[in-house]
């Protein structure tokens, strides 16, 4: 077996995709017309990143399907992608993007500044269920002066602005049924989509920037670890995209594969629904955070893998401090924040609960541990789509667990009309300001401030942070190991 330590991005140069670095050493002569074979556990809902597609579509079409006007490395650095120019006026109200040359759609069609601004108000539009719309009500106006050209102008300043914008997909303006179809500038278009079973990326031979080094790429979907491992095992898949099973890896622990130890941003959250009792009690998210040996359930699921955050804040992002110690596990101390809150004898909830590993694991394990404080937990298993609609669109639930993938989205605690409730006015005014900050030092000393008081005040539990443990056959070269927001760069993976 092979270990590999990630310590830096997988893509430093935006032009050269056949630089990329990433994962394995594959032996012998790179095939260019192989077809690699991706092993996951996350299915698109649907195809549109603006309706609810889900970590899926993220993991698939980010960077491979759809580009941006800048992309997020795997380091957490905004760099230009469709966009090959942009200047920021005095006021830091009014920015102005030139637009990349000779990009066609997989349809055909010229990329023009319209896509752009389609692209945008895509995400913006009241209808838009992406999670980053609330990142983009600063914007008041956007305008098309020629092809080449974008200029948005702001109702106040945006630190975060041009980094948000690598969330947004470009999107060919004329493009229909997103959910089940799509039209990107990437290196791939969409072959075939097999609901519950694969989805296909064909090379596109009109990409404008350097061709991948496969011939295409099929995921391969799976909704429990097991069967994902013996597809690897069996060579019906190349590589796992996010091991969930590290039990599992021992039967990797030889020659023919390579596991790889990255970085994630990714959180699995207890979220209590804070305006529904009794979790509009400060007190009663408290006990129940404090009830819950997070060290516990880590090592139950990940043996020596992950990180204990006790916040939202992952180590990769600038605010980052240690809370792992603010409601730690008491289980006395849960007892006494319960008596506070009027329920000495404990209560009764529903926990909506993914149907995914490793949801009905953690599920079970909370029951277990909240009862030993007079909690009851009764488990609702959800699917995913359940829980978009049930939970993110409609708020009806009183507790539920989902992990959280992206980097630096502490910010959601200062939006009141978020999935999970969380309103407290001071967090609200410190995000509003570290947005609108002169320097970056600024913005992290508030978002600091933003960490500890959700920590004070239990927002959600923080169960732990995820490892990035990516396993492939050891013929594969060039796949990401980190898994930052959920993104998998599939265009220089080579096999030998």
């Amino acid at each position: 077996m092979k270990r590999t330590a990630v310590i830096g991005g997988i893509l430093s140069a935006v032009l050269a995709l056949a630089a990329c670095g990433g994962g394995g050493s594959g032996s012998g002569e790179p095939d260019t017309n192989a077809t690699i074979q991706v092993g996951s556990l996350y299915e698109p809902s649907n195809l549109d990143n603006t309706n609810g597609g889900g970590q899926g579509v993220t993991e698939a079409f980010n960077g491979n399907v759809y580009e941006g006007l800048f992309k997020l490395t795997d380091d957490g650095k905004v760099e230009p992608l469709l966009a090959t120019d942009h200047t920021v006026s005095p006021d830091g109200l009014t920015y102005t993007f030139t637009l990349r040359d000779g990009v066609k759609f997989h349809s055909g069609k010229t990329l023009t500044s319209a896509d752009v601004k389609y692209s945008i108000e895509k995400v913006t539009a009241a209808n838009s269920q992406s999670a980053r719309k609330s990142s983009f009500e600063v914007i008041k106006n956007i305008a098309t002066p020629d092809a080449k050209t974008v200029v948005v102008t702001l109702s106040s300043k945006s630190i975060s602005f041009v980094y948000n914008l690598s969330y947004i997909w470009v999107i060919n303006d004329q493009a229909k049924n997103l959910n089940a179809s799509e039209d990107g500038t990437g290196p791939y278009k969409l072959g075939a989509w097999k609901r519950g079973s694969t989805l296909t990326l064909t090379r596109f031979d009109g990409y404008w920037g350097t061709k991948p080094k496969n011939n295409g790429v099929e995921f391969h979907y799976f909704t429990e670890a097991t069967a994902l491992n013996n597809a690897l095992l069996t060579n019906q898949v190349d590589v796992v995209t996010s091991e969930q099973s590290p039990d599992a890896l021992k039967q990797f622990d030889n020659a023919d594969y390579t596991i790889n130890d990255g970085k994630s941003t990714t959180k699995l959250l207890l979220a209590f629904n804070d305006k529904k009792a009794p979790f509009d009690k400060v007190e009663v998210r408290k006990a129940v955070s404090a009830a819950i040996d997070d060290k516990k359930l880590l090592q139950s699921i990940w043996g020596e893998y992950g990180t204990l955050i006790g916040s939202m804040v992952p180590p990769t992002d600038p605010w980052y401090e240690d809370l792992t110690s603010v409601n730690a596990y008491d289980v006395a101390a849960a007892k006494k924040e319960l008596a506070a809150a009027g329920l000495p004898n404990g209560f009764t909830f529903t926990l909506d609960t993914p149907n995914y590993d490793p949801h009905p694991t953690v599920a079970t394990f909370v029951k277990s541990e909240l009862a030993k404080v007079g909690i009851t937990v009764n488990i609702n298993v959800i699917t995913a789509d359940e829980w978009y609609t049930k939970v993110y669109k409609n708020h009806d639930f009183v507790a539920t667990l989902q992990e959280h993938v992206n980097d630096r989205d502490v910010v959601w605690y200062g939006d009141p009309t978020f999935y999970w409730g969380y309103d407290n006015p001071q967090v609200t005014a410190w995000v509003k300001q570290a947005e609108q900050s002169d320097t970056e030092a600024a913005q992290t000393e508030l978002l600091k401030k933003v960490n500890q008081q959700i920590a004070a005040d239990a927002a959600s539990d923080w169960l732990y942070l995820y490892p990035q443990i990516v396993v492939a056959s050891s013929t594969l070269s060039g796949y990401p190991v980190n898994g930052l927001n959920s993104q998998f760069y599939v265009y220089g993976i080579t096999k030998s």
